[in-house]
């Protein structure tokens, strides 16, 4: 029983000695790209940034539902986009003005969600 053990023991030791590569096929641009809107500070409604700010400009988000069976619209994702659209400009905040949802279908979507807003750049944190 000992051996049995033993040699189990040293195939499986063997085994995680290997000389392992990991291939994905994710790009680190596209994770950059993906994580960028979490520098976004959003505000909406009454929340308002406080402190000195520099207006970038205009941003817009959208989301789009494509067909019956895709996932329906939302304006969570729609913010996220507008957010992605103000660190492009390289503004680290957003004013959302509004958010509008339309269940008719309209240019190719089902449902579509949609967001504007103002890209800020904030002089001190918040």
């Amino acid at each position: 029983m000992k051996i049995i053990l033993s040699s189990a023991l040293v195939l499986l030791l063997s085994a995680c000695a290997s000389d392992y590569s990991f291939n994905s096929n994710l790009d680190g641009e596209a994770i950059n790209d993906y994580f960028k809107a979490g520098d976004v500070t959003l505000f909406e409604g009454d929340s308002l940034p406080k402190g000195h700010y520099e207006l970038k400009g205009l941003v817009q988000g959208e989301s789009c539902q494509a067909d019956v069976n895709a996932v329906p619209a939302s304006l969570s994702e729609a913010r996220t986009e507008a957010r992605r659209a103000a660190a492009d400009k390289g503004a680290n905040g957003i004013i959302i003005k509004q958010c509008v949802m339309m269940e008719e279908a309209a240019q190719g979507c089902v449902s579509r969600a949609l967001c504007v807003g103002q890209a800020i750049k904030m002089t001190s944190a918040d």
